[in-house]
């Protein structure tokens, strides 16, 4: 799946030495991913070290990735904890994505998506043992890449149990939109968009 990729991706890595048990599995997870493809090109940063990138990237949480294309555009794509399990699928999705492999979507959805003009913030929660849940965020992620209005976080709950309480996350995948609105299950993107409209 990932042979084909015809542009170059940047992923990123945040991460720190305090207080984060996760950081360097992540690290190395995130790495030999990358060195699946010689088009993927693996950054690690330190949030303490490397502040300017951290506030660059608007990073509030780690372990995150950040995953940019070729002329690293940022395209509001984030992970928030390890994308492991089930939700290595997230990733290739974004990484073939952005670089170069259009998954292609009907013109009117496409036209839907490029009216949206306010900003848009999609948080998905996600387990890595959740099977439903990478179609989720592959979703969210799809709607940031095609809007530069929208951006959109995969939050791996166990990581961050904290956020998770924050907006009673009981069953995955829990998808919120611009904090007060919200919905469970995978659902299709015209679900997205009829409340991304709404707002």
């Amino acid at each position: 799946m990932l042979g084909e990729i015809p542009e170059k991706v940047h992923v990123l890595f945040f991460g720190s030495e305090k207080n984060c048990r996760s950081c360097k599995d992540t690290m190395n997870f995130v790495s030999e991913f990358c060195d699946l493809n010689e088009q993927l090109e693996f950054e690690a940063y330190d949030t303490v070290q490397n502040e300017d990138q951290k506030i660059k990237y608007n990073i509030d949480k780690v372990p995150s990735i950040v995953v940019l294309d070729k002329d690293r555009n940022d395209f509001g794509i984030r992970f928030y904890g390890i994308p492991a399990g089930y939700e290595i699928h997230s990733l290739i999705a974004s990484v073939r994505e952005l670089g170069g492999v259009s998954a292609g979507l009907p013109a009117e959805i496409e036209e839907r998506i490029s009216k949206i003009d306010k900003e848009i913030h999609i948080q998905v929660f996600v387990t890595p043992t959740c099977s439903y849940c990478p179609g989720a965020v592959i979703t969210g992620h799809r709607l940031a890449f095609l809007n530069k209005n929208i951006k959109t976080d995969m939050i791996e709950a166990n990581s961050f149990p904290d956020e998770a309480a924050k907006y009673g996350v009981k069953s995955v995948p829990k998808i919120v939109i611009n904090e007060d609105n919200e919905f469970v299950g995978t659902q299709p993107i015209t679900k997205y968009l009829e409340i991304i409209e709404s707002i």
